[in-house]
């Protein structure tokens, strides 16, 4: 579970650095009240934790992934 958090915050915090560098506007700090609001702040902090935690997937076993060798599925 935490780790579809983690990818849906980082999901969003790319779209927001994609609208920066294409269109130099910044989404969260517009929803949010600014870059230096707390909301905005709580935001882009929840973002990097996001993918510190997300460097993790780098070094998982990925065979969890695959569904012939889950224990779920296995008959």
């Amino acid at each position: 579970m935490l780790d579809k958090i983690s990818l849906i915050l980082l999901i969003i915090g790319g779209l927001n650095w994609g609208s920066v560098g294409i269109f130099q506007f910044d989404i969260v700090a517009w929803l949010c009240g600014g870059q230096t609001g707390i909301v905005s702040r709580i935001v882009y902090t929840l973002v990097a934790l996001a993918a510190i935690w997300c460097i993790s997937l780098l070094f998982r076993d990925n065979a969890v992934l695959d569904d012939d060798r889950h224990p779920a599925f296995s008959e």
